[in-house]
């Protein structure tokens, strides 16, 4: 199988790309961490489309993982339009244009998974990360509309919602919030920050054969944040 993994010179997508049993071919910005891989692209979202595009069609993908994603804590009133036009570029248009370029064959063979990493912050709504929150909401509703559309072709497409989650970009995001790590774990049921491998095994399930009945869906993947402390 053919895996395309993004955001896979790091953090999650690192550990996704590591643990899958596959090709991958892994799309990052920084090309030290993707010589790793034998399959890479160095691509940046902002120049790189046509790129990326022809990278993912020459390479008859089978399995897309859209992980690649850009964070902001910023208040709503103090956000310029190049930060919200950034971070929705990143965090929605991308993933749906990857989509766009790997249904074509997905349909040809008549299989598929796709699978979108998006955030708790999606779901619940997160103060001070509010153009964060609403690409990672649309990241859903994309899910879920595209799940409708492609049911009949044996693809199927989900999204996992971390919470917080034990990376270099997960502590960097606690370094911009107003709280320190030791008041943010209070607030999780758990008491802890997910690891990434708990991520990359949820993805390991959702593109298994056991997982063919499940699409559609938005998996809360958080600790329990999801539901209250």
């Amino acid at each position: 199988m053919n895996i395309l993994v993004t955001g896979a010179s790091r953090g999650i997508g690192e550990c996704i790309a590591k643990n899958l049993d596959g090709t991958i071919f892994a799309v990052g910005r920084n090309e030290e961490k993707l010589k790793q891989y034998e399959n890479y692209l160095v691509c940046d979202f902002e120049q790189d489309i046509d790129k990326l595009g022809e990278y993912i069609t020459s390479n008859n993908i089978d399995i897309v993982i859209n992980n690649a994603g850009e964070y902001i804590y910023k208040e709503a009133d103090k956000m310029d339009m190049p930060e919200i036009e950034r971070i929705i570029r990143v965090n929605l248009e991308i993933p749906m244009y990857i989509i766009s370029k790997t249904l074509p064959y997905m349909k040809q063979q008549q299989w598929g998974r796709i699978v979108n990493i998006g955030s708790i912050s999606g779901v619940m709504g997160e103060a001070g990360a509010s153009i964060y929150s609403a690409s990672k909401s649309g990241l859903i509703g994309m899910t879920k509309a595209i799940a409708l559309e492609v049911a009949q072709d044996n693809i199927t497409i989900n999204t996992i919602n971390p919470g917080w989650v034990d990376t270099d970009l997960g502590l960097g995001s606690v370094e911009d919030s107003d709280f320190s790590k030791e008041e943010i774990v209070e607030c999780i049921p758990q008491r802890r920050f997910v690891a990434p491998i708990e991520i990359a095994n949820m993805v390991k399930y959702l593109i298994s054969n056991e997982a063919k009945g499940v699409t559609g869906q938005s998996i809360n993947l958080c600790a329990g944040l999801s539901v209250g402390y």
